[in-house]
């Protein structure tokens, strides 16, 4: 049997088929077999879980919550009857034949495609046994088990996985190394970070009750190579589902900010000696030998630790599919999409992690790689795939209208909408503030007299009121200072 009539027996076709079984990828795979189950959707994913979105409430026009479930691949199979899963990694696309190539030794054919590979943690240091990323389930199992016999860990990165995991880990000491002079600046300006840094020396409150979730381990591996390759990225609240504990006793958090600093090397402590020999430790530890890794810090200081974790990011993971193909890029390296999430290579679509809006944006939105973006994503790519299919036309979702995202710090609820920390304006806007230590954060950004982005943490009831101002670009200059103060019920208002 030749090579091509062994090609043609394992081929698959479909009129839609998605790469990647994280959220962006299983929401667009879901849309499509709801939105065309007449049509043949193939779901190819390197692992035999995927992740899926449960529990979705829409809390006002832009804002919603879910939570992020991981279960097998065949319960997509039960629930959409015309999706196919593969379970395999991609090789090879040629897009000029519409062909997806596997490692399982098949090939897909396709009359649209959407890439939803996402992103691979961007490592402070590759191939230390001591330096680990935090990505997705099969990493953070990997964190659990090394975790469990650290003294001390230290945290490198100031984004939402750090700001969770800082505050999660018990038992253990933590010394979290930041860039920036402030805590969590991507969601958080200066002041907002002062508020919720004092959570970070206070216990953890006990769990009012079990968090009832389905729980799975692979056994094996589907296919040569699955294995290593990058699972779903972690969903929200992924570090209130998982027990972070340290080998040492006791749970009172310990703490310890770095500002305003990078990591300058790793060391064993012995490459770490045998370089700096008579040089002590910087922090109250004991000598560099008690330690298997020495972090140095570009402030000078040198901490022993037993594990280091990289939280510094991810980019896109559009590996292989740039190879051989004239994909146009973002600055930031993911397939660049227009208004229709469409890529500049015919009949291949992108959503969530791996793709960088390149359409002219909202005003009031920007794109974050976030959980809340991937879902929205992947739907609305999904409609796009179907409307291109039918040479139909789409108006863009209303999503993409103004930036709203719901998370949790420190086990306060923070709510961001539009340009919450004053993105693109420069000096041209000013801010009204009001807090309550210990309870509430509230921030507006003003902009010629309109809200054009707000700040809420903690249960201030404010959300769907703020959003309505923002979305509504009314004016309040009347107000002035005294939009915010106590005695103005601005819901009874403008609600």
């Amino acid at each position: 049997m030749s090579v091509d009539e062994k090609r043609l027996i394992d081929e698959k076709t479909a009129a839609f088929v998605v790469i990647g079984g994280g959220i962006a990828g299983v929401t667009c795979a879901e849309t499509l077999s709801a939105l065309s189950p007449e049509k043949k959707v193939i779901l190819i994913t390197a692992s035999p879980l995927i992740k899926a979105v449960t529990n979705f409430q829409q809390l006002s026009k832009a804002l919603e919550t879910f939570d992020v479930v991981e279960k097998p691949s065949s319960s997509l199979q039960s629930e959409c009857s015309n999706v196919e899963i593969i379970h395999a990694s991609v090789t090879a696309l040629d897009s000029g034949k519409h062909i997806v190539e596997t490692d399982a030794g098949k090939t897909v054919k396709y009359d649209k495609l959407c890439i939803c590979t996402g992103g691979k943690p961007k490592l402070i240091c590759k191939d230390n046994p001591y330096v680990i990323g935090i990505r997705d389930t099969e990493s953070v199992q990997a964190f659990q088990k090394k975790l469990s016999g650290s003294r001390r860990i230290v945290v490198v990165g100031n984004g939402g996985i750090a700001t969770e995991l800082v505050y999660e880990v018990q038992g253990c000491e933590v010394v979290w190394a930041i860039k920036d002079d402030s805590i969590s600046t991507m969601y958080l300006d200066a002041g907002a970070a002062q508020f919720i840094l004092p959570k970070l020396k206070e216990g953890k409150p006990q769990q009012s009750g079990l968090l009832k979730r389905l729980k799975y381990t692979v056994a094996d591996s589907p296919s040569p190579g699955v294995q290593s390759t990058p699972g779903g990225a972690l969903g929200p609240d992924w570090a209130e589902k998982v027990t972070l504990k340290g080998g040492s006793q006791g749970d009172q958090p310990r703490v310890h900010v770095e500002y305003k600093v990078e990591v300058k090397e790793v060391w064993t402590a012995e490459e770490f000696n045998a370089r700096n020999p008579g040089q002590s430790e910087s922090s109250s530890s004991g000598n560099h030998e008690e330690w298997p890794v020495c972090v140095e810090l570009t402030n000078g200081v040198v901490y022993g630790c037993d594990l280091v974790v990289s939280a510094t990011g991810v980019y896109p993971n559009t590996h292989p599919f740039v190879k051989d193909n004239q994909f146009r890029l973002g600055a930031d390296g993911g397939l660049e999409v227009n208004s229709k999430m469409q890529t500049s290579v015919q009949d291949v679509f992108a959503a969530g992690d791996v793709c960088t809006a390149g359409w002219q944006p909202s005003p009031l939105w920007q794109q974050m790689r976030l959980w809340s973006q991937a879902r929205q994503m992947g739907a609305y790519s999904a409609k796009c795939m179907l409307a291109d299919l039918h040479q139909e036309d789409i108006h863009m979702d209303f999503c993409f209208e103004l930036f709203a995202h719901v998370t949790k710090f420190f086990n306060y609820k923070v709510i961001l909408l539009g340009k919450y920390n004053a993105h693109g304006l420069g000096k041209d806007y000013h801010v009204l503030l009001r807090m309550t230590e210990g309870k509430e954060y509230v921030k507006t950004v003003m902009h010629d007299g309109k809200m054009v982005g707000a700040t809420l943490i903690g249960e201030t009831d404010l959300e769907e009121t703020f959003e309505n101002l923002i979305l509504n670009q009314m004016d309040l200059s009347s107000f002035g200072e005294d939009l915010l103060y106590p005695g103005v019920d601005i819901q009874d208002f403008f609600d």
